[in-house]
């Protein structure tokens, strides 16, 4: 930056408020760096898939608890319709 030509003539180059403010991401480059390589070292490697068996098995559970949450709502419902009906509103 203090190669450049400058573009005002009352600019000395001076910082009048450094926003490098320690805590924030873009801090210290070192930290960010190490975070990426503790991410990258957690996350599951590209060799290990799930079979064919296990992910029908997780998406029949996944189906099946879809299931379960709207039979609740419906028979939750259901019995509010039938609460207002013949006790609420008589």
């Amino acid at each position: 930056m203090g190669n450049q030509p400058k573009k005002y003539d009352d600019d000395d180059g001076r910082v009048i408020c450094s926003m490098d403010v320690p805590g924030m991401r873009w801090h210290d480059k070192r930290v960010r760096r190490e975070e990426r390589q503790e991410r990258q070292a957690r996350a599951m490697p590209q060799s290990e898939q799930m079979t064919r068996s296990e992910a029908r098995r997780y998406t029949w559970y996944s189906t099946l608890a879809g299931l379960v949450i709207a039979s609740v709502f419906s028979l939750t419902w259901i019995l509010f319709v039938l609460f207002c009906a013949f006790i609420w509103f008589r």
